[in-house]
């Protein structure tokens, strides 16, 4: 009786698409709806919710190329044009890189350079000067023990007893070398930075050169690292004290000599700086620069002789001979004689 009552004011409605759309199950409600509601019996949407996007679009437009038109080469095209086709089709252009690889294999230049004390090698360690220049060296050695420090990071087997053993070999070899003229060993002892001063002039030239003794024991007296571009890439530099003796002699190409002698031998003071690539695994080193002092007397060179240009004259022109003095001079003895007859 209740329910009777009930229906006359409440219509019952089923709604399917509602419950459908929202992938429920069909539920039987009962609402309080206005009479103008109608009951919709089909659902507008496909059974496969795949390809519902396409199925959106119903029509897509499309360029096709026109294979009639013959007359446009694509081969001939400007980059403006190339760039508007590409950007009709949807093509991002191609970026021209300027960009090329480099290799640092050495640092062009000797930095924070040894400061050789004037007089070095000349006085002994007995006298007030050589006591003094003893002092001032073990005063600068606190940066090169932390420089040495830094290497044996790079290399546990370091020690400054071998690699002066390791430096004369390197000089020994360097010089033998170049007096050979053979540059691709020479390079296997020489920085590319220090190679281009060590061939220099050194064309059409004989070098006969020998390493006689050592008069003092070489020693590691300055060393040195910075890292180039990033903190990872460390070079390291060592500059070692030679005081040896030698014999040098360079010859033109005409076998005239230059300087030096094959007979005297001289004693040589040197600061050899040796460099390294210590990131490098695979890094040695090498010569890379030789230090002079301020107060060292350079040695004379002989200058080039060449053989001078033969001089040219100005060919001053002259005036012709008369008309009358070439006819008497150019007339044979046989026309007078004829012209007699």
């Amino acid at each position: 009786m209740f329910t009777e009552i009930l229906l006359k004011y409440i219509n019952p409605k089923c709604i399917y698409r509602n419950c459908l759309q929202n992938n429920s199950p069909a539920l039987f409600t009962f609402i309080n709806c206005t009479n103008d509601i109608t009951q919709i019996r089909c659902i507008k949407k496909h059974w496969n919710p795949k390809f519902k996007k396409e199925r959106g679009a119903k029509v897509i437009k499309m360029k096709l190329p026109s294979f009639e038109d013959k007359d446009e080469d694509s081969t001939k095209l400007d980059k403006e044009q190339m760039r508007s086709h590409m950007k009709e089709y949807g093509f991002v252009p191609q970026k021209h890189w300027s960009e090329r690889l480099s290799f640092l294999s050495c640092t062009p230049l000797i930095f924070e350079s040894y400061i050789a004390p004037e007089g070095d090698g000349k006085y002994s360690t007995i006298t007030k000067e050589g006591a003094k220049q003893k002092f001032t060296f073990l005063e600068k050695k606190s940066k090169s023990l932390l420089a040495i420090r830094k290497i044996k990071t790079f290399d546990d087997a370091f020690k400054t007893s071998d690699f002066v053993e390791e430096a004369i070999d390197i000089y020994k070899n360097a010089h033998n070398a170049l007096a050979a003229k053979d540059k691709e060993k020479l390079l296997q002892y020489v920085t590319e930075t220090a190679y281009p001063k060590m061939i220099h002039n050194m064309m059409d030239k004989t070098i006969h050169w020998k390493f006689l003794e050592s008069l003092e024991p070489a020693r590691v007296v300055h060393a040195r690292n910075t890292d180039v571009i990033t903190k990872e890439n460390i070079f390291a530099q060592i500059t070692v004290r030679f005081h040896t003796q030698q014999i040098l002699a360079i010859y033109d190409r005409f076998g005239r000599l230059m300087q030096g002698s094959e007979i005297l031998k001289k004693d040589v003071l040197e600061y050899i700086v040796f460099e390294k690539h210590l990131s490098n695994e695979y890094g040695i080193w090498r010569i890379h620069g030789k230090i002079i002092p301020s107060w060292m007397t350079p040695t004379d060179i002989s200058e080039g002789t060449y053989v001078l240009p033969k001089e040219k004259h100005d060919l001053v022109p002259t005036e012709p001979p008369p008309v009358e003095a070439t006819l008497v001079e150019n007339t044979p003895k046989d026309a007078t004689t004829t012209q007699s007859l």
